[in-house]
C-alpha cells in the first residue's frame, strides 16, 4: 500500500476542551512540542450544551506517549485523553542548504526514492536571513525556492 513511500506508526492523542483560555492553549502547545510531540494542532468543535470548544490533537512516538498525556492532563482542564495508534505514509526527508543572495537557507526536501516531491525552505532559516538582510520574509523564501530548483 505504500507505493514506494515510507511508512511508520505513531500515536494520536486527543482531548476536547471547552473551558481553557487561548493563552493556556498556546502555552500547552509549546510545552507539548518541547516534550517531543511530532505535531500539535487545535480543531474548532461544537460541544454539548451548544458550547464552542477545541479538540487538542497531537502525534507522537510511543516513547513520548505517556509523558505527553500527563502534560495534557496537568496543563489543561481535560479529564481524559483518547489514544489511537495510527499508520502514516510519508515522504522521506532530507535537509540541504541552498545559497541565495540573502545567505545560505536550509531547505527540507520531501523524497519518494530519489525523486524530489516537495522542497520547503525552513521557517527559522528564512526568518534569520530576512532579518539579517532587511528583506521581507516572502522575498527570501522565494529566493530559497529558486535556488532549490537549480
Amino acid at each position: 500500500m505504500s507505493g514506494g513511500f515510507e511508512t511508520d506508526e505513531v500515536f494520536r492523542l486527543e482531548t476536547n476542551l471547552d473551558d481553557c483560555t487561548a493563552e493556556s492553549l498556546g502555552a500547552v502547545m509549546e510545552h507539548l512540542l518541547a516534550a517531543d510531540a511530532l505535531d500539535v494542532w487545535f480543531t474548532p468543535i461544537q460541544m454539548k450544551k451548544n458550547r464552542p470548544g477545541v479538540m487538542l490533537s497531537l502525534l507522537c512516538e510511543e516513547a513520548a506517549r505517556e509523558q505527553l498525556a500527563q502534560i495534557i492532563l496537568k496543563e489543561t482542564t481535560a479529564f481524559g485523553v483518547r489514544i489511537d495508534r495510527v499508520q502514516r505514509i510519508k515522504l522521506a526527508r532530507r535537509m540541504i542548504a541552498v545559497t541565495t543572495e540573502y545567505g545560505d537557507i536550509s531547505v527540507k526536501l520531501g523524497l519518494k526514492g530519489d525523486e524530489v516531491i516537495h522542497a520547503t525552505p525552513e521557517f527559522e532559516s528564512v526568518k534569520t536571513a530576512a532579518e539579517r538582510s532587511n528583506q521581507p520574509f516572502r522575498i527570501v523564501y522565494a529566493a530559497a525556492l529558486r535556488a532549490t530548483a537549480h
